[in-house]
C-alpha cells in the first residue's frame, strides 16, 4: 500500500512551503491576512489551516468588506422571531404561526456552469428554509442576464432556467415568479438569485447553534465527494477572459436526495424538536462553515474527527473534506443520550447520519484526522475575518449627470409601445417559466407572470403574497434612491394583490468593493433600502451578499434586489393584476412627471442611460399604497396593476392580454408621459356598483387618484392625451409581447 493511500496528506505541502510560495494568496487570503494568522497561531499555519481560513475568511463566508453597510440595515419591529445572522429571518404572522424565508446568490456558479449554478442555489435556499424548522412552500427567482443578441447569453438562460426547473419541480416545490431582465453588463456575470419561502409553526422553529458542552454533532445528508471545493473563495474572485474559469467550484445537486433530506429534517423536527439544539445547512465553505458557525454564535467549541465523515470519493484530505460544498448535507446537533432516534429516522430514509464530532466548551475548533490533530484554532478568530477599512467616493458620473429628462421620440406612439412590449425587460417571460411548477402542493393562488405570486395557507383565511424586485438602471444613476424605489417597487406588487406588506430579505449584487466608486454604491443602496424600509414597516430579516460581479475590472450594474412577503388577512382580498370585465371603470393612482432618465424608453431609443435620476416622492408613494389597500380591503377593486417598466401605456397594455379586453382612456398628460416611469402608481379597475363607494374613498385620501375610462370588450387599446391619440388592436399588442423573447431565444 502506497505512502499516499495511507495518508491522503501526504503530498499537502508543508507549512513553509505554503508561506514560501504564496499559495494562501491563490485561496484569497491577502498578505496581511496571512501575517494575522501566523501572529495568532504563533506559527505557520498547515494545508488545512491555511485553506479553512481561506474559506471563512473569504468574502462569501465573512461578509468582511460588506458588514459596515450591513449594519445600516433595520431589522426589529413586533413582528420579527428571528432576524439576520441564522439560516434564515422570521415573521409573526399570527395564530401561532410564522413565515420564514430568505434569498441567495449563486452569480458565479451559474456563469461557469449554468445548468448546476442555478439548481444548486435552489436546493442551498431550500436548506437555510427547513434547517430553520420550516415546510417550503415557494420558491421565486430574480434572474439578470447580457442581451439576448448575444450566443452565449442565451445558452447561459436555457442552462439557467432548465437548472431552476430540474430542481424545484423535481422537489415539488412551486415556482411562484421573480423577475428577469436583461443588459449589457451582465453578459460575463449573470445574476442568479433565488429567494425561498416556508411556514412553520412557532413552538418547532429552529436555530443554528451548537450549544451545550458534549453535546452530539451529527452529520445527515449526502455523502462528501469533491465537488464545489472552497466555492466561497471562487465566488469572492472577479473574472477575466483570459483565463479558464474553475469548473471544480461548482456543486452538483441532486433535487430527489434534497426531498429525502427535507423531509427528515422536518419530521425529526416534529418528532423529536426538544433533543435537537440546532441545525445548519452545509453551504457555502461545507462542513466548515456549518460547524464553525454553530458554536462561534453559541459561544462554545467544537471538535471533529474528520475520519467518521461519510466520503463518496477515496482519500479525500482534511482540507477537501472541509471545504467541499456537496450538496444535501446539513449539520445537526443533538442532545447527549438523545441520538439515536434521530439517527434511525435519517437511516430509514436512506441517508448517511453519522456522529462526527461533538461541542466542547473551550472555544476552539479542532479537527482530527487519522490520529493526527490538523487544526487546532480559536473558534472566533475563525469566523470573525479582519474587516479592512475601505474608501468609498461618489462616481464620477453621479458628480457630472445633468438634471435634465430625456425627452423621448413619440412621433409615432403606437409602435413606441409595441417597440416596448418587444424590450426583453418588459416582454413577456412565460416562454422561460413556463418550465417551472407553479402548481405543485395545489395552495397556488396567483402564478408567476401578475405582480406577485400568492399561496394560500391552508386551515385558514390568509394568504402570502412573494415578489422580488430591482431596477438596476434606477440604481446606476442614484444607488440610494434607486435602494428606495426597490423596497417601493416591491411593497407596490405586493400591495396590488390586497397583502399587507411585512417584511424583505435582500441579494446585493455589485463589483469589487475594493473600488471605491463600487463600495459607495453598495452603501447607499443600504441605507436606501433602509430608509423605505423603515417608513413602510418592512424589516430586513436576512439576506445575501454578493461582490466581485465584474469582468475584466467591468462591474454590473449596482442591484440591490429585494425579496419581499406580504400577508392578506382574509384571501377574499386577492386581487389580480390583469382587467376582468368590460364595463369596470379605470383609475390612475398617482401624479405622472417627465420621469425618463434611466426608463425603458431612454434605453431603447440612445442605447443607454444617463443623467439623474427622476425624483422620488417617499410620502406620496405611502399614500398611494395605503389607498390602494384600502380601497381592496373595501370590496371595491376588481383589479389593480403597479405602474413600472414602460410606464402607464405598457401596463394599460399588460392588463388587457389575459382576457382580451381593451381599454378606452383619457390621460390628461402628453403622449411622452405615456412611458414616462414616475414611481408609486397604480392602475385599478372599479366595477360599476362599486364606483361610489370608491370616488367617496378617493374623497378621504391624500392620494391623487384620477378616472382615466372604462375596460371594453373591444379588444382594442385607445389612449387620448393632451397632444396625441395612441390606438393599437389589443391583439397586436400582445403578439408584440408575447413572441419577442421565443424569437430572440429562437436565434
Amino acid at each position: 500500500m502506497s505512502t499516499q493511500q495511507t495518508n491522503p496528506m501526504a503530498n499537502e505541502p508543508s507549512p513553509d512551503m505554503i508561506a514560501e510560495k504564496r499559495i494562501y494568496a491563490d485561496w484569497g487570503l491577502t498578505d496581511h491576512e496571512y501575517d494575522l494568522i501566523v501572529d495568532h497561531l504563533g506559527r505557520r499555519p498547515n494545508y488545512t489551516e491555511a485553506g479553512i481560513f481561506s474559506g471563512m475568511w473569504s468574502e462569501h463566508c465573512s461578509y468582511k468588506k460588506s458588514k459596515p453597510a450591513l449594519r445600516k440595515f433595520w431589522s426589529k419591529n413586533d413582528r420579527v422571531l428571528q432576524g439576520p445572522g441564522e439560516g434564515a429571518g422570521i415573521l409573526d404572522i399570527g395564530d401561532g404561526q410564522a413565515v420564514v424565508f430568505k434569498a441567495e446568490s449563486h452569480n458565479h456558479p451559474s456563469f461557469v456552469e449554468p445548468y448546476e449554478g442555478a439548481a444548486t442555489g435552489v436546493g442551498g435556499i431550500l436548506r437555510d428554509i427547513f434547517s430553520m424548522g420550516a415546510q417550503p412552500i415557494a420558491v421565486l427567482d430574480s434572474l439578470r442576464f447580457g442581451q439576448l443578441d448575444n450566443a452565449k447569453t442565451r445558452q447561459i438562460v436555457d442552462g439557467v432556467i432548465a437548472g431552476i426547473a430540474g430542481y424545484g419541480n423535481a422537489i415539488g416545490i412551486p415556482n411562484l415568479g421573480g423577475e428577469i431582465a436583461f443588459d449589457e453588463s451582465y453578459a460575463g456575470n449573470p445574476l442568479v438569485n433565488v429567494m425561498s419561502v416556508g411556514l412553520v409553526n412557532q413552538d418547532e422553529m429552529q436555530v443554528g447553534q451548537a450549544k451545550g458542552s458534549g453535546n452530539t454533532i451529527i452529520y445527515v445528508g449526502a455523502k462528501t465527494g469533491r465537488d464545489g471545493i472552497n466555492g466561497a473563495s471562487f465566488a469572492s474572485a472577479e473574472f477575466s477572459s483570459t483565463e479558464e474559469s474553475d469548473r471544480s467550484a461548482v456543486q452538483v445537486g441532486d433535487p430527489f436526495l434534497e426531498k429525502l433530506v427535507m423531509d427528515a429534517t422536518i419530521e425529526a423536527i416534529r418528532k423529536y424538536g426538544q433533543s435537537i439544539i440546532g441545525i445548519q445547512d452545509m453551504g457555502a465553505a461545507g462542513l466548515l462553515s456549518s460547524s464553525s458557525e454553530m458554536a462561534s454564535k453559541a459561544g462554545t467549541g467544537i471538535e471533529l474527527n474528520l475520519d467518521l465523515v461519510p466520503q463518496r470519493e477515496a482519500a479525500l484530505t482534511p482540507y477537501e473534506l472541509m471545504l467541499s460544498e456537496s450538496q444535501e448535507r446539513m449539520l445537526m446537533v443533538v442532545q447527549k443520550g438523545e441520538e439515536q432516534p434521530v439517527i434511525d429516522l435519517f437511516k430509514k430514509a436512506g441517508l448517511d447520519a453519522v456522529e462526527v464530532g461533538t461541542v466542547t466548551d473551550d472555544e476552539r475548533y479542532r479537527l482530527n484526522f487519522h490520529g493526527e490533530t490538523v487544526a487546532d484554532v480559536d473558534i472566533d478568530f475563525l469566523t470573525h475575518a479582519p474587516e479592512p477599512k475601505l474608501a468609498q467616493e461618489e462616481p464620477a458620473r453621479l458628480k457630472t449627470a445633468t438634471k435634465d429628462q430625456y425627452q423621448p421620440n413619440v412621433a409615432d406612439a403606437k409602435q413606441v409601445l409595441l417597440d416596448l412590449l418587444a424590450q426583453p425587460t418588459i416582454a413577456s417571460k412565460a416562454s422561460l417559466f413556463r418550465h417551472f411548477d407553479s402548481q405543485v402542493r395545489a395552495d397556488t393562488v396567483v402564478k408567476p407572470g401578475g405582480d406577485a405570486g400568492v399561496t394560500r395557507i391552508r386551515g385558514t383565511k390568509k394568504a402570502l403574497a412573494m415578489t422580488t424586485d430591482v431596477n438596476s438602471r434606477f440604481a446606476y444613476l442614484n444607488p440610494f434612491v434607486g435602494g428606495q424605489m426597490a423596497v417601493a417597487e416591491a411593497a407596490r406588487n405586493l400591495v396590488a394583490t390586497g397583502a399587507l406588506p411585512i417584511g424583505m430579505t435582500d441579494c446585493l449584487n455589485f463589483g469589487s468593493p475594493d473600488n471605491p466608486e463600487v463600495y459607495y454604491e453598495l452603501h447607499q443602496s443600504v441605507e436606501g433600502i433602509t430608509d423605505m424600509a423603515k417608513r413602510l414597516n418592512t424589516p430586513v430579516i436576512s439576506g445575501n451578499v454578493s461582490l466581485y460581479n465584474e469582468t475584466d475590472n467591468k462591474a454590473i450594474l449596482p442591484t440591490a434586489m429585494v425579496g419581499m412577503v406580504g400577508l392578506i388577512a382574509d384571501n377574499q382580498n386577492i386581487t389580480r393584476a390583469e382587467f376582468q370585465s368590460a364595463g369596470d371603470q379605470i383609475y390612475l393612482v398617482g401624479a405622472t412627471a417627465d420621469s425618463f432618465n434611466g426608463s425603458e424608453i431612454q434605453k431603447m431609443q440612445t442605447g443607454e442611460i444617463a443623467g439623474q435620476l427622476f425624483d422620488f416622492d417617499a410620502a406620496a408613494e405611502l399614500a398611494n399604497q395605503n389607498f390602494v389597500l384600502a380601497a381592496i380591503e373595501a370590496g371595491n377593486v376588481h383589479s389593480a396593476h403597479d405602474l413600472s417598466e414602460g410606464g402607464l401605456a405598457v401596463a394599460l397594455a399588460e392588463a388587457t392580454f389575459a382576457h382580451d379586453l381593451g381599454a378606452e382612456v383619457t390621460f390628461a398628460g402628453s403622449q411622452a408621459q405615456l412611458f414616462a416611469e414616475t414611481s408609486g402608481r397604480f392602475i385599478l379597475t372599479v366595477p360599476a356598483d362599486k364606483v361610489a363607494a370608491f370616488e367617496q374613498q378617493m374623497t378621504e385620501t391624500s392620494a391623487i387618484v384620477n378616472k382615466l375610462g372604462q375596460v371594453t370588450a373591444a379588444g382594442e387599446i385607445s389612449i387620448q392625451t393632451n397632444d396625441g391619440q395612441l390606438t393599437v388592436a389589443t391583439e397586436t399588442a400582445k403578439a408584440s409581447y408575447q413572441n419577442a423573447i421565443p424569437q430572440l431565444m429562437a436565434e
